[in-house]
């Protein structure tokens, strides 16, 4: 579009003087419906502090409906709609909850009793103060396993070590002080994060990360459990490149392996697999799922028993149940120092897997997670009654029954490679996280694999900050509509205005790359900018001559001559005025604000103004804080609305 020379030599006063109206209206805007009012700090700080020391009748109850969810939902149960949905989910999650585990207590290094107490309390307690209707808390695999190794670390297993001499009972108990003492520390944590309102952190572990977490975990899981599965006694290996470590000692000692405990668990793997497989795909036309784990367990118990394998073909078993539950003791508080850190990433991994599917079934069933139902109930008692009668009578169990278990329970965690191809059409760099934090689990280990993850996933949002990009913008013809010309050929740039966009923050991180664009875009270069200066100086001292020449009556007709051709120059081939877009900007800081004031020096050094558009107040607070006087008159409305006077009058 072709302007005549008269018009771009009036843009740049056009534009201020739009500019300025336009900030006399944002001020008495401003004056006639008031800013954002700022509440005294003290005051709000005693507003927060006296808050929770209110007591009423109707505080206490509504404090008790929170904390205690039960007395919240319970009386609006409806008993005959809801008890047989109850009670069939309650008993079949309940079956689930044994085989399970008892083999999960294997990966945790302890006597499968415990996992049978672990599927017990957490059901009652959750019921009590869970607040999600499809989750019924245990054990779970991957937090067995990171506990499991540090259990390992700390009460390592001798070789050759005779599970029914006394040593084995002691070396049973201090396992136990060690595993409670984890349990007891993360329940510590999780209330801290309680009262701290710290729950936010495990937002950090975004899905791709928890995805390849969990993938990689099962390769842990599946390579821990070879050994059990193979009928092979080797010592359990934790740190740094176990797996590696373990599948190396397993080739190793593979001419040791037990035939008949191979036979059990290829036996085992050939029933699981396909019934699950059934149960999965089947699963809209089953109004229970097959228990098979349950069903495996018994007939394996009842033929170990009948054939006496374990004397028999030296197959390992589950030994000894005892009935009812111990006697409370005190957890190895004494090792509280030496499992913190690894406790921190149990703690979280435990806490953002459970909400996190708590959350999915809340969203796929259309309610908050706040409801609850009885089927904890129904579930807590198939296994009190398991702990109480039925569980002595597993005492003939192989363990390679419940290393299948572990294996086959895993099965979802396996085929999760299957959203890689959407994955990666959707998202490079979410694909990019999770093969990162994939290779560094199975690589390194659990806890260091799953750190590395989470750094590098913060180390992209980062960088995707710092390298937001900046954009010119153009008209699209016949419309008031602006977009960047790179993306949209048929929109053109205003002339002799240069409108940018920035789609990030402006901090400290990114003032430099952000500062690099803008001046690639607009052309500047310090040699431009102490060139333009100079000639503007020698005008301004050219003009000052000039008038004092007029004064004393003596025209000077080469300094307008060369006037007209320093403004006709500019005007045609320089950018007059800068306008920035800061709709797409989140915020900014005290850095990129002072980049502002930088920038417009060095733009006003070469006769270029800058002008912001679209800022939002806590932008311009911050910025008029540092420099009242610079920034005001520098914010204004819209794009169009700055530009839609520049077409005006261009035209």
């Amino acid at each position: 579009m072709h302007v005549p020379r008269p018009a771009l030599r009036e843009q740049g006063d056009f534009l201020l003087t739009y500019s300025s109206t336009f900030a006399h209206q944002e001020d008495r805007f401003r004056q006639t419906y008031g800013t954002e009012a700022k509440p005294d700090g003290r005051a709000r700080l005693r507003e927060t502090l006296s808050r929770p020391c209110r007591c009423s009748r109707d505080t206490c109850l509504h404090l008790l409906r929170e904390r205690v969810p039960i007395f919240s939902w319970l009386p609006k149960y409806r008993l005959r709609k809801w008890i047989l949905g109850d009670t069939v989910a309650g008993l079949t999650v309940g079956i689930l909850h044994i085989p399970q585990g008892m083999a999960f207590a294997l990966l945790t290094s302890v006597a499968p009793i415990y996992g049978l107490y672990t599927s017990f309390f957490p059901v009652v307690l959750y019921m009590l103060f869970g607040t999600g209707r499809h989750v019924s808390t245990g054990t779970f695999a991957v937090v067995s396993l990171m506990t499991g190794s540090v259990v390992e670390q700390l009460v390592p297993t001798p070789p050759a070590l005779n599970s029914s001499s006394p040593e084995a009972a002691e070396l049973e108990a201090q396992r136990i002080g060690v595993a409670s003492a984890i349990a007891f520390l993360s329940g510590v944590m999780m209330l801290c994060m309680f009262g701290l309102q710290l729950g936010f952190l495990s937002t950090y572990l975004s899905e791709p990360i928890v995805k390849a977490f969990t993938s990689a975990a099962a390769f842990h899981v599946t390579v821990s459990q070879l050994q059990n599965m193979l009928g092979l006694r080797l010592p359990r290996y934790t740190g740094t490149f176990s797996l590696f470590k373990t599948l190396a000692s397993v080739m190793e000692n593979l001419p040791h392996t037990n035939l008949a405990e191979l036979l059990i668990s290829l036996l085992c793997l050939t029933v699981l697999i396909p019934i699950k497989e059934v149960n999965t795909r089947f699963r809209q036309h089953l109004r229970t799922p097959i228990p098979v784990e349950i069903l495996t367990v018994i007939i394996a118990t009842g033929v170990a028993y009948a054939s006496s394998l374990d004397s028999t073909y030296d197959v390992q078993i589950v030994g000894h149940i005892p009935a009812g539950f111990p006697q409370p003791r005190l957890p190895a508080l004494q090792t509280v120092p030496e499992i913190a850190s690894d406790t921190v990433a149990i703690t979280f991994v435990g806490y953002a897997v459970s909400v996190s599917l708590a959350m999915i079934y809340a969203d796929k069933h259309g309610y908050s997670i706040h409801p609850n139902q009885l089927s904890g109930l129904f579930t807590s008692l198939v296994v009190l009654v398991v702990l109480l009668l039925i569980g002595p009578l597993f005492y003939f169990l192989p363990k390679a029954v419940l290393a299948c278990i572990n294996v086959t329970s895993l099965r979802q965690m396996f085929i999760q490679f299957q959203d890689l191809p959407d994955l990666w059409r959707v998202s490079r760099i979410d694909f990019l996280v999770w093969l990162v934090t994939w290779l560094s689990v199975v690589v390194l280990n659990v806890d260091l694999g799953l750190a590395i993850g989470v750094v590098f996933s913060m180390m992209t949002v980062i960088c995707r900050t710092q390298r937001a990009g900046c954009s010119v913008l153009g008209r699209a013809s016949n419309t008031e509509i602006y977009r960047p010309i790179d993306n949209h050929n048929k929109c053109y740039e205003v002339p002799g205005v240069k409108i940018l966009t920035y789609n990030g923050p402006i901090y400290y991180g990114n003032r430099s790359f952000f500062k690099a664009d803008v001046n690639q875009l607009l052309g500047l270069t310090p040699e431009r900018i102490r060139s333009r200066e100079k000639a503007r100086k020698a005008l301004e001292k050219r003009e000052r001559e000039a008038i004092s020449t007029v004064e004393r009556g003596v025209a000077n007709t080469s300094f307008s001559s060369e006037n007209e051709f320093f403004k006709s120059e500019m005007a045609e081939n320089e950018v007059q005025a800068v306008l920035i877009d800061c709709s797409s900007v989140i915020f900014v800081d005290v850095a990129g604000a002072k980049l502002f004031i930088q920038m417009c020096i060095e733009c006003q050094k070469m006769g270029v103004r800058i002008y912001l558009a679209n800022c939002s107040g806590a932008h311009m607070e911050r910025a008029e804080a540092i420099n009242e006087e610079f920034y005001r008159g520098k914010r204004y409305g819209a794009v169009r609305n700055v530009t839609k006077g520049i077409f005006l009058k261009a035209e």
